[in-house]
């Protein structure tokens, strides 16, 4: 699959170059591989084979050395990435070192970069939510940021594409901000569950809880078999019954003979041609002999995850961009996005004693947004959505007890009351203050400069933050649970893993940097259809909107080459 071809320019052109494995790359090599075209996908990370390489994914606490626990040298070696609890042992080695590639904060950042091919396709949370014209409209309705460049209906079919392969299982609600969309048989909730939504839904008349909508399967695809009900979706799935990079978009696009992986290759700049006024290609450095080398290429697509994809367009500097590739109106870098989290309520019940569960189902249930909704106004813009699970409390309760003898064991042996949490994420306003800039003062161990980040929550967000954790707990007593405590521990950004923004799509060249086909508009045949094209954050998980508008990207991009447009 590695293709170096150092010896002539003519052996290293393809017609795309995609830049990054993860969700968007992936399915940016699928669709313009599909379509006719020879890509080179180009993965800073080591190669990770589907089934082979998820060598923790079928092992008991008890069968790793440290019980899924890091030690004090992993700990040190990732001193930003151990904020969250997305790096355990069981997937340690999916993992960019922090040290290696550090980063430098104005203001806390939590950035989880992965270090392999498939990118946080492996570990993402699965949530697979459409966006509606609430949120394309926000913008323009409310003067905020600038206006999205598309409506609804013009990512709606590709909504239905991307789903349709992916596999999102989950119920059809109608509701108007939260389109239904191709969804296998939803995964059922528990007789606790569906007493908690029918309460709610009583005493709240417009709210709906459902389960969530995800990309693990209920019935097969393929190859793809149907979820097992493990919950160990972070180290792999050997089943391929979630949508990651190597389960889905990755054979398809090796299946179609045209595609070459490059792993441990990481992109430094974008090659751009003054004569020809276009991008011609990509430099990267060998991760491991850290020589550099070009790739040529008709069109890139950058999918390396927000935050990189804009450091790779920041360093492409020359004289006709002296600012980074497509800066020209200068936000470049501004209006840093992501998902305020971690407020929220948890209560617990005596009732369903006689009732269990099978399995550990790996999706929650969700409280669709209702705040800012029709005729609810608050004091701040936009709203959250709440994600939910439950669960019946077992032997690790006697951690908090004192007791000794034959009645602790046998209170220990059965399963305690049932538990249930709800947590908001809420939408994060686009700010122009809130960026990322080059720090030239700090090299990484390939000699770049380092990404310096500079975003906060505002006043905005702390508003709505008080009624996530007020509604949660009032939800939770209409539904009859008892000891109902309301928390709002602390959220910086990037602890959601949802960063966004950055390189935001827009009609106007001289206020975005993207176009409605995501395009950078001064380089028409550079296409940038991960997190940092999005020009608000909603409040919904992001993924399924950057794999739509990927596909619809790539649709354009091979109908625009055929017009010799690019």
């Amino acid at each position: 699959m590695i293709n170096l071809n150092l010896k002539a320019k003519g052996l290293n052109t393809y017609d795309a170059i995609v830049v990054g494995s993860g969700i968007s790359g992936g399915w940016a090599a699928k669709e313009l591989c599909e379509k006719g075209l020879k890509v080179l996908m180009l993965e800073r990370g080591k190669q990770l084979e589907h089934i082979k390489d998820y060598t923790t994914a079928t092992k008991a606490p008890w069968e790793v050395q440290h019980r899924g626990a890091l030690t004090n040298t992993q700990k040190k070696e990732h001193p930003f990435l151990i904020r969250e609890r997305v790096y355990t042992e069981f997937n340690e080695r999916y993992w960019l070192k922090d040290e290696d590639s550090p980063y430098t904060e104005k203001k806390r950042f939590d950035w989880a970069r992965p270090d392999i091919v498939g990118g946080r396709s492996i570990m993402w949370g699965r949530g697979s939510l459409r966006l509606s014209d609430l949120d394309f409209e926000a913008n323009i309705k409310e003067g905020i940021g600038i206006d999205w460049p598309i409506r609804y209906k013009d990512i709606a079919p590709w909504y239905d594409h991307v789903e349709a392969f992916a596999g999102i299982s989950g119920q059809a609600e109608g509701i108007p901000h939260l389109p239904d969309g191709i969804f296998q048989p939803p995964m059922e909730m528990n007789c606790f569950e569906k007493q908690v939504k029918g309460r709610i839904e009583t005493a709240f008349p417009g709210r709906k809880m459902t389960i969530f909508r995800t990309a693990n399967l209920t019935q097969p695809i393929g190859d793809r078999g149907k979820c097992q009900y493990r919950d160990r979706c972070a180290r792999g799935c050997p089943f391929g019954a979630y949508f990651s990079t190597q389960s889905s978009t990755l054979p398809a696009a090796v299946k179609t003979g045209n595609l070459t992986l490059q792993p441990d290759a990481i992109v430094n700049s974008i090659i751009y041609d003054e004569n020809k006024g276009k991008a011609v290609g990509v430099r990267v450095i060998d991760k491991h002999t850290k020589e550099m080398q070009e790739f040529y290429a008709k069109i890139i697509f950058l999918n390396a995850s927000a935050l990189a994809s804009t450091f790779v367009l920041m360093n492409s500097v020359s004289n006709r961009f002296p600012r980074g590739i497509g800066n020209d109106s200068g936000v470049l870098g501004h209006y840093l996005m992501d998902h305020h989290f971690h407020a929220g309520a948890s209560g617990i019940s005596d009732d369903f004693k006689d009732k269990y569960y099978h399995g550990q189902r790996p999706a929650g249930f969700y409280i669709p947004r209702f705040r800012n909704v029709g005729s609810d106004k608050r004091s701040y813009l936009r709203g959250f959505g709440y994600t939910g699970y439950s669960n019946r409390s077992g032997w690790s309760r006697g951690i908090a007890e004192l007791g000794i003898g034959d009645a602790f064991k046998d209170y220990l042996s059965e399963p305690g009351p049932w538990q249930m949490g709800l947590m908001g994420f809420g939408e994060c306003l686009p700010y122009e203050e809130n960026q990322v800039t080059l720090d030239h003062s700090v090299k990484d161990a390939w000699g770049q400069p380092v990404l310096q980040l500079n975003c906060e929550f505002k006043d905005n967000e702390r508003q709505m933050r008080k009624d996530m954790d007020a509604d949660a707990a009032a939800m939770l007593e209409a539904a009859g649970l008892k000891n109902v405590q309301p928390f709002a521990r602390d959220s910086y950004p990037g602890m959601a893993i949802h960063e966004m923004g950055t390189a935001r799509m827009g009609k106007d060249p001289r206020t975005a940097v993207l176009n409605e086909w995501n395009q950078v508009h001064s380089a028409k045949n550079i296409f940038v259809t991960d997190g940092a094209c999005m020009t608000s954050s909603a409040c919904q998980n992001p993924s399924l909107t950057y794999m739509a508008l990927t596909a619809r990207a790539a649709d354009h991009a091979v109908k625009e080459l055929k017009r010799q447009q690019l």
